[in-house]
C-alpha cells in the first residue's frame, strides 16, 4: 500500500520518521513516497524531490524561492494524482501541504496533516482552508482538536513523539559523557537554526553573542548542532569573517538533543528547537531575526504575546524572547548569564520543563497508529469510520 508523505524541514523529517517507524509495526508493506529528509528516508520513505528546497522560512525569503517550489508542488500534484496513496500525510509546512491536500482531497484521495498550524497564535483564518483540504487533523498539543472540533474538522491529540524518545529523566551526565565534556565545565549550546536562511540572520548574531559571553564567563565552552554540510559550511564561514576562528566552540553535526542535554544554559532559534531544549531540561533563551517586512506582517497578525513553544504551553513567560531589533549580542549575552549566575531560578524552571514534558509524552506511536488505521482499513477493503478523538 502506498502512502504519499511531505515534509517540508528537519523538524518534520523527525516528525516523519517517527511515523513511518511506528505505522510499519503494524503495517510492514507500506510503502511511503514523496519529499522526505535524511531520516525519513533511513527509515524508508523515498523522495522525489530534495527537502532542503522547501526549507524557507518568511514572507520575502519564499518569495525568492517560490517558482522552484511552485514548480516542485505542481510536478508533486500530478505525480500523486497519477499513482493515486491510499493516503497522503503533510507534515507541517502548512503553507506548502494545505494546497496539495486541498488537490488531493478534491481527487478522493484521503489526507491526513500532522501537526496543527498555530492558528492558535496567528493566522486563525486558516482554519477554513484546512478545513477544505484534510480529512483529519494530528496535534501534538493537548488544547488543539476543540478548537478543530468548533470548525468541524475531524482531529486527535497523538502528543509530541519527541516527548516519548526523549526520557523524562535529566541526561545531563549521560550527553557529556557522549561529547567528552568535563562534568564541570560550563557548557553554551547555541542553535541558530536549520535553514540556510535562518542561518543568514543568525550566524554573526550568535557568533558575537558567544563573544560577549566570554567576557563575563571566560571559561564556557561552545557547541553549535547543525544540520546539513551547507549550514556548517555558512556557519564556519561566518565564523572566519568575524575573527572568532579561535571561540571555544564545536560545531556538531546534528546531535542537537546532546547538545542542550549537555548544555547548562543554550540560545535557540525560534521554533521547534526550543520545545526540545524544554524536554531535555536545559534552562535557554529565544531569539530571531528575519526581514523588517516579514517580521512586521507577522507581528500584525499575532495573537499571543510569546513565540517560543515552551510560553506558549505555559501560558506565561517561562523563557526570555529577544526577537528582531531586541536580538543583540549585548542582550542575549546578559540574558543567558542571568541563568547562569541564577542558579534557584534555573532550577525552578527545569521542574515548569518537566510538568511540559509528562503533558506531551502520551505514547504518540500508538496514538497515531489508532487516528490513522481507519484509512488504512478502509484502503485495504475493510471499511472503517473516521472519528475524532
Amino acid at each position: 500500500m502506498k502512502i504519499g508523505i511531505v515534509a517540508g524541514e528537519a523538524s518534520g523529517d523527525l516528525l516523519g520518521s517517527l511515523l513511518i517507524k511506528a505505522l510499519k509495526e503494524e503495517y510492514p508493506g507500506l510503502e511511503f513516497v514523496g519529499i522526505a529528509g535524511p531520516k525519513m528516508q533511513s527509515a524508508g520513505a523515498t523522495s522525489w524531490f530534495p527537502m532542503e528546497k522547501l526549507a524557507v522560512r518568511g514572507y520575502l525569503e519564499v518569495l525568492k524561492s517560490f517558482r522552484e517550489i511552485l514548480s516542485i508542488r505542481r510536478s508533486l500534484r500530478d505525480r500523486m494524482l497519477r499513482e493515486k496513496p491510499a493516503l497522503f500525510i503533510g507534515i507541517d509546512a502548512p503553507d506548502f501541504n494545505l494546497g496539495l491536500e486541498k488537490t488531493l482531497k478534491r481527487a478522493g484521495i484521503p489526507t491526513v496533516h500532522y501537526v496543527s498550524p498555530s492558528i492558535w497564535a496567528w493566522r486563525g483564518e486558516r482554519i477554513h482552508k484546512i478545513k477544505e483540504s484534510i480529512d483529519h487533523m494530528l496535534t501534538v498539543f493537548p488544547f488543539e482538536p476543540e478548537i478543530y472540533r468548533k470548525a468541524g474538522v475531524a482531529a486527535t491529540f497523538v502528543g509530541h513523539p519527541t516527548a516519548d524518545v526523549i526520557p523524562q529523566a535529566p541526561q545531563r551526565d549521560n550527553a557529556r559523557a557522549q561529547l567528552r565534556l568535563k562534568p564541570e565545565e560550563l557548557v553554551v549550546a547555541m542553535l541558530p537554526g536549520s535553514r540556510q536562511s535562518e542561518l543568514d540572520y543568525h550566524a554573526d548574531l550568535f557568533i558575537e553573542t558567544a563573544k560577549q559571553l566570554l567576557k563575563e564567563f571566560p571559561d564556557a565552552k561552545f557547541l553549535v548542532p547543525l544540520t546539513t554540510r551547507e549550514t556548517r559550511e555558512q556557519f564556519d564561514a561566518a565564523r572566519w569573517r568575524l575573527g572568532a576562528q579561535d571561540l571555544p566552540l564545536q560545531i556538531l553535526f546534528g546531535h542537537a538533543n546532546f547538545a542542550m542535554a549537555a548544555a547548562d544554559v543554550a540560545l535557540v532559534a525560534s521554533g521547534t528547537a526550543t520545545l526540545e531544549a524544554a524536554l531535555l531540561r536545559c534552562p535557554h533563551v529565544i531569539a530571531y531575526r528575519l526581514s523588517a517586512t516579514t517580521y512586521r506582517l507577522m507581528k500584525k497578525k499575532a495573537y499571543l504575546p510569546y513565540v517560543g513553544l515552551p510560553n506558549i504551553l505555559a501560558g506565561e513567560w517561562l523563557v526570555p524572547e529577544l526577537l528582531q531589533d531586541d536580538a543583540t549580542p549585548e542582550n542575549l549575552a546578559r540574558a543567558l548569564g542571568n541563568w547562569i549566575r541564577h542558579k534557584d531560578a534555573a532550577k525552578a524552571l527545569r521542574e515548569r520543563f518537566a510538568a511540559i514534558h509528562a503533558s506531551l509524552a502520551v505514547n504518540n506511536g500508538e496514538r497515531v497508529r489508532e487516528a490513522l488505521r481507519p484509512f488504512l482499513s478502509r484502503a485495504a477493503g475493510a471499511a472503517a469510520p473516521v472519528k475524532a478523538a
